[in-house]
């Protein structure tokens, strides 16, 4: 009989990238897509290991999807990613938690996984977690099955070596590595040719990316795949993430600035305001460097917008340290930030070597001060935007209201406005923005 797979994705766009990933593996080997967890004979859960609340939801998932085996004594039950990466076998020992697990698969293993089903189906457990040196899946066409149509993702490369005492990831995901350019180039046509309208070019750190051609020498930079993504089409808008602040460059933002259809808005991690937090996470950049990098962005592309990720409450942070994050954020006027507290995490260089030393309830009230002062620049930042018109990019018809479409401008904002020509997602409209809210700006369509 034919088996129906289901995948749940956790974390970040690389999770969902690389779900597509798996979903072209398994379907090439006559496995289909289950719209629900409850239709399904395999389930797979896509895990994130960057925080503990991460992991934690995974788990409390996996106890609520154990009741499906009373209908489906053969259900299948993975988890893939880097969870199962961090954790491996000690994950198929958690049964006398009400947690059993079948199969755990890291990031680098997806090609194995039809030979991992058939193990699961003869009565064995499976594991494999092996780390890949080489970018592992250039050749693979994802396949887009909970995209839009409008928007999806290319995976330019793999992998960190920057090693954030706080973070997992190059124990996750392993070395940097990066494809071949030429099939990056070559999937983004195809996209474009299937009506997509908006890539995002993803990578731990995209300003790492490097390839070099081994028989001629030719070596590739992430500004100049950049410029030959953009010039496929001026009607493909393209976005990347992530970018690391000691690595983004002036090459970089001079591309951004020259190429309409290269989306002005970056993300580029602060973390923290403080020069001495900063060193303790190992981020190899002062605030001092931080702010001439945003300077830089700012005098290049003065229309860029810049969102940030900051963590409350890292070890040894002092008052004096979160009143600085607090002045980086006024200084800088962040349009957008992912906010989170501190979460030791297992292996990790700060676990080994700092101690979590902050308390939790001081974390948390640091935490809801940057949220509150965030919301303000939110709120700022789109208030500037009244009355200016910009191009947004269709992607769906509003929650609120079928007679409304929401999309996205270059600057990464969220635009609602009456839909009274029938647009539909993919299409292209000028909208002059008439209201906000801190986080959606309200428009009504223009033609210039």
């Amino acid at each position: 009989m034919e088996k129906k797979i289901y995948i749940e994705t956790y974390g970040c766009q690389m999770n969902f990238s690389d779900s597509e990933i798996v979903a072209s593996i398994i379907t090439e080997k006559n496995y289909t897509s289950a719209d629900k967890a409850e239709d399904a004979d395999i389930i797979f859960l896509n895990t994130c290991s960057i925080r503990e609340n991460a992991e934690q939801k995974v788990f409390n998932r996996l106890k609520q999807l154990q009741h499906l085996r009373k209908s489906k004594p053969g259900l299948v039950l993975g988890v893939l990613g880097c969870m199962a990466e961090r954790l491996k076998s000690s994950l198929l020992e958690e049964e006398e938690m009400g947690m059993r697990v079948d199969m755990v698969v890291g990031p680098d293993s997806y090609r194995d996984l039809p030979q991992l089903l058939l193990d699961v189906e003869s009565g064995q457990k499976a594991v494999n977690v092996i780390l890949s040196s080489e970018e592992t899946y250039a050749d693979i066409t994802p396949v887009r099955y909970a995209s839009n149509g409008v928007s999806a993702f290319i995976s330019i490369m793999r992998g960190c070596e920057n090693f954030c005492t706080y973070c997992v990831v190059p124990f996750t995901r392993g070395k940097e590595r990066s494809r071949k350019p030429e099939s990056i180039i070559n999937e983004a046509r195809d996209l474009f040719g299937q009506g997509y309208r908006e890539i995002t070019l993803l990578g731990q750190n995209v300003n790492s990316y490097h390839w070099k051609n081994e028989e001629s020498g030719a070596a590739w930079t992430f500004p100049q795949l950049m410029e030959a993504v953009a010039s496929i089409d001026p009607a493909l808008r393209i976005r990347f993430a992530t970018s690391h602040p000691k690595d983004i460059s002036e090459e970089l933002l001079q591309v951004i600035a020259s190429y309409n259809n290269i989306c002005k808005a970056i993300h580029l991690p602060a973390q923290s305001g403080s020069s001495s937090v900063l060193k303790n996470m190992n981020r190899k950049y002062t605030r001092e460097e931080y702010l001439s990098r945003i300077l830089a962005i700012r005098s290049i592309v003065p229309e860029c917008a810049v969102s940030t990720d900051i963590i409350a409450g890292f070890c040894g942070e002092t008052q004096d340290d979160h009143l600085l994050t607090l002045s980086l954020m006024r200084e800088v006027g962040f349009d957008f930030a992912y906010m989170f507290k501190y979460s030791e995490r297992p292996g990790t260089l700060a676990a080994k070597k700092l101690e979590d030393d902050v308390p939790e309830e001081v974390k948390s009230k640091r935490l809801q001060e940057i949220i509150d002062l965030q919301n303000e620049l939110s709120l700022k930042s789109n208030q500037g935007d009244v009355g200016k018109v910009f191009e947004v990019l269709v992607e769906r018809t509003s929650k609120k209201s079928e007679k409304r479409v929401s999309g996205r401008n270059s600057q990464n904002k969220v635009v609602v406005f009456d839909n009274n020509t029938g647009l539909k997602p993919g299409d292209y409209a000028m909208v002059k923005i008439t209201g906000c809210s801190s986080a959606t700006l309200q428009g009504e369509r223009t033609e210039g």
